[in-house]
């Protein structure tokens, strides 16, 4: 078995070769990042209006691949064009030069933002109609399309789409990074108002998970959804922060109404409903098919706060 993983230096990536590798699983890494050691079977991920050629060539001895590489949402002022490239255009050459040279399994990393904007509230899972609300969740819905049609046109069901909730880990950024930034501040926060109850991830069981569907026996699904079970309540994320910077709760209680009232007279009204909306994302497919979802979320956002006041040496 030999894994090509695409986006090896990125935020997730990283932890995935890392994870193959303890397996004893060799890795061919793939980045747009020019600092790869070509002995260490690292390879330039060709660009997207290479041939299809070049996307074939990385897939010599190739059993399976794992696409982490994306234009995130994180991405500052990335265009709708810069999202479709990346996301739909990039990973269609690649799934279909996998599907017609690697032999085995073909994993996509996807985001619940393909199937639901920001403030949506309810319960995610693969039966949840595609209702993507920004231009980088409608990318990852047509590159989840892109992925899943290549293998279906070459007459083969070994591909996949894991949607992910928000990934904690050193390094986030997006919402997760401002509420950390938010909790190491003496600032009082208002609890009662924080009613949002959310699915988050830490990249390293993203990074299980991803090694459980390349090498679990019963055949792929076309999409799983990830995610901790409980789901984690915003003050609880906040509480836990601040536990970990040794700061005092100081949560308070104030009613929503309020808050959301002035919020919207901010400009801020879909801001607030993002931070207060509840997003469950359901594991059940993947627990039913053997995987064990994280359930020491708090535990863990405390010590990452604990090791980021710490510094950099000891974060390590």
């Amino acid at each position: 078995m030999k894994v090509l993983v695409t986006g090896a230096t990125g935020f997730i990536g990283r932890l995935v070769v890392r994870e193959l590798r303890r397996a004893r699983i060799e890795v061919r890494t793939a980045s747009r990042l020019k600092t790869l050691d070509p002995a260490n079977d690292a390879v330039l991920l060709p660009d997207i209006d290479a041939p299809a050629e070049a996307f074939l060539a990385i897939m010599q001895d190739v059993t399976d691949v794992v696409h982490c590489a994306a234009l995130n949402n994180d991405a500052g002022n990335a265009s709708e064009a810069d999202y479709r490239a990346v996301n739909v255009g990039l990973t269609a050459q690649l799934a279909r030069a996998a599907a017609a040279r690697a032999s085995g399994r073909f994993i996509y990393l996807s985001s619940i933002r393909a199937v639901a904007g920001p403030g949506f509230s309810g319960t995610i899972d693969e039966a949840t109609a595609p209702a993507p609300q920004c231009d980088y969740g409608r990318s990852k819905r047509e590159g989840e399309i892109k992925a899943l049609d290549a293998y279906a046109s070459s007459g083969r069901s070994d591909a996949a789409v894991l949607r992910l909730p928000p990934i904690y880990g050193d390094g986030m950024k997006g919402n997760l990074a401002t509420l950390m930034r938010l909790a190491d501040t003496a600032l009082p926060l208002p609890a009662a108002a924080l009613t949002g109850v959310r699915s988050l991830m830490s990249r390293e069981a993203a990074a299980r998970t991803i090694l459980h569907l390349l090498t679990h026996s019963k055949p792929l699904r076309p999409v799983y959804v990830g995610g901790n079970e409980p789901a984690t309540s915003m003050a609880a994320i906040i509480a836990a922060f601040r536990q970990g910077f040794g700061r005092p709760a100081r949560l308070f209680a104030m009613p929503a109404g309020p808050m959301r009232a002035a919020a919207t007279l901010l400009g801020k009204g879909k801001s607030w409903d993002t931070i207060t909306a509840t997003q469950i994302c359901d594991p059940s497919l993947l627990i039913s098919e053997g995987w064990a979802p994280e359930t020491d979320t708090i535990a863990r956002l405390t010590e990452m706060a604990r090791l980021a006041k710490s510094g950099p040496a000891q974060a390590r």
